[in-house]
């Protein structure tokens, strides 16, 4: 009785090691109030209790997290049409935010709609991902999973990036794997070169293709170098901050209109000026130039405020 006793302690202990182990902690929300009120909407429940389960019970890395280490994140599949009998178009809104040392602050690491989300599901089917057979046996229906896994190694990738260089490029090549044997399939878009040039495609290529190494140097820099020694050295970091910038605007200008410009600086205009309001004229100046260069749409913005 005492052996089984202790046996049972094993297997909890390692129960409970397992799930501390996870890298993210996700909230989904599927909202399928544009769906008609002739289906059933408990599937959508169970579909987002699923997709809950299914990314936070996996181990997507080798690494241990301590519960304070764990990636904060929020998926919104937002349900817009139904295309056939229980296959879905949808829109995927990906949202995570990354700790910064020494403070309360956290920064936005993605912010990003995904609007190429086709995939059939009838409630209780499995969700579940294979890295060794993305297609599954019915295209459609692994295409969810697929996604679903592709932002979570982009994730990885991005997070990974910020504390140390290059840090994030087996997670990156991961996701890259997911693009190359990306399910196919009527109404299946996103995964490929042709359809369009911000997609799940770009997206990878842009981060996975050594010739861009220069962007793995932005996001180490901007949020390690940068904004982690903001408390101890606001100087220096706002000057690891411009560095950042002047990087991605020579990536910009060498290979313009690139995806990814625009995912880094999506909603970060409030971040911005808050790190330059209270530097040097020089300082806040030349950010002021950069920004306005590479975030157009707020160009007039950093024009007025970082002057």
């Amino acid at each position: 009785m005492i052996k089984r006793s202790l046996l049972l302690s094993c297997l909890l202990l390692a129960c409970i090691s397992f799930i501390h182990a996870q890298e993210l902690v996700t909230k989904v929300v599927v909202n399928s109030q544009r769906i008609a009120s002739s289906v059933d909407k408990k599937r959508f429940n169970t579909l987002q209790t699923q997709l809950t389960t299914f990314l936070n019970s996996r181990k997507w890395t080798g690494d241990t997290y301590q519960n304070n280490e764990k990636i904060q994140c929020y998926f919104l599949l937002n349900l817009e049409s139904i295309v056939e009998t229980d296959v879905y178009k949808a829109s995927l809104t990906i949202q995570v935010a990354r700790p910064v040392f020494n403070s309360s602050y956290q920064s936005p690491l993605i912010n990003y709609q995904d609007g190429d989300v086709t995939f059939k599901y009838v409630e209780f089917q499995p969700v579940e991902f294979n890295e060794n057979r993305v297609q599954g046996t019915d295209p459609q229906a692994a295409n969810l999973t697929a996604i679903f896994a592709y932002y979570s190694y982009m994730i990885l990738g991005f997070d990974y990036d910020s504390y140390s260089l290059k840090g994030g490029d087996q997670y990156f090549k991961k996701a890259q794997n997911i693009v190359n044997n990306a399910p196919e399939s009527r109404n299946i878009t996103g995964w490929k070169v042709f359809d369009g040039l911000r997609n799940r495609y770009w997206l990878v290529n842009n981060m996975a293709n050594p010739k861009n190494n220069t962007l793995h140097d932005v996001f180490y820099n901007y949020y390690h170098k940068g904004l982690d020694n903001m408390y101890d050295n606001p100087t220096e970091s706002r000057n690891q901050v411009i560095d950042a910038l002047s990087k991605l605007q020579d990536f910009n200008q060498d290979n313009p209109n690139t995806m990814i410009v625009q995912f880094f600086l999506q909603n970060r205009y409030q971040e911005m000026t808050g790190i330059f309001k209270n530097a040097d004229p020089q300082s806040k100046a030349k950010a002021g130039d950069l920004l306005a260069t590479l975030d157009v749409s707020n160009s007039n913005r950093y024009k007025q405020d970082l002057r």
